[in-house]
């Protein structure tokens, strides 16, 4: 079902308005909304029964309409400056891409419920192949011996070979978290205070600037550093904590997080 809409340019569907935009016979700018709404409401009130898929058609495209209609008749700043002339024509041009994206999907719901309604009056054969037929079907262990099943389990069962990924591409990592510790237990003591920036100055890599905050945060884990950050993106400061002995760090084997 399709609302029916009167206009002084157009009287008909609004099905059929949307064709007559789409094809540029009506210009979009001279369809009244008012007109629209109005029918709109009267043909709700006639039906009693509001029917949704109708209602969400009308008020997608009544939507744009009204939207674009209003930006073209509101005064504004500029509005005889070029942009915003080829601003209205770009805007245009969306409405019919939406108004043709929408016409695009009820066609297509159109041939599904065509389609779902042919599929209604099909049934699945459920039985088997009639007797006459059965001779038809080819014999797929025609000419297979019990030899060739045997090779056949033997195959499958054979264990495959090990996948090899090459590595080559990847670049080694230069330093562990467990050597990062060694270098940071030797090198803060001696500086008592500092910054993170200045602990990473000279590496290039980003993944040795990893090891390196890791390596802070073992050490933060253990006790014997302490961290602050003044203000958000700071630099972060990082100290020895007074008292604490780097004897008494233990030194990882292998960093676990």
């Amino acid at each position: 079902m399709s609302v029916t809409v009167t206009t002084p340019v157009y009287e008909g569907p609004f099905d059929l308005l949307l064709n007559l935009i789409l094809k540029e016979e009506v210009e979009l700018y001279e369809v009244s909304l008012s007109s629209i709404v109005d029918g709109f409401l009267a043909e709700m009130e006639r039906l009693g029964d509001l029917d949704l898929e109708v209602a969400t058609e009308f008020l997608l495209i009544a939507s744009i309409l009204v939207e674009l209609k209003t930006r073209r008749l509101l005064p504004g700043q500029n509005r005889t400056d070029l942009d915003d002339e080829f601003g209205l024509w770009e805007e245009r041009d969306l409405l019919l891409a939406r108004l043709l994206e929408c016409k695009t999907f009820k066609d297509a719901a159109v041939v599904l419920r065509r389609l779902a309604a042919d599929a209604s009056k099909s049934w699945p054969r459920r039985s088997g192949l009639e007797e006459r037929f059965l001779g038809m079907a080819p014999d797929l262990l025609e000419g297979v011996t019990a030899d060739d099943l045997r090779d056949a389990f033997l195959r499958a069962m054979a264990p495959r070979p090990s996948v090899h990924v090459d590595t080559e591409h990847i670049a080694p990592i230069r330093i562990s978290v467990a050597d990062a510790v060694v270098e940071l237990v030797s090198e803060i003591p001696r500086s008592g205070s500092v910054t993170f920036r200045d602990l990473t100055r000279g590496l290039v890599d980003r993944i040795e600037i990893v090891v390196r905050f890791l390596a802070v945060l073992e050490l933060y884990k253990q006790g014997v550093v302490e961290i602050d950050q003044l203000g958000t993106f700071g630099d972060i400061h990082v100290g020895w904590r007074p008292g604490a002995d780097p004897s008494d760090v233990d030194l990882i084997d292998a960093y676990e997080g």
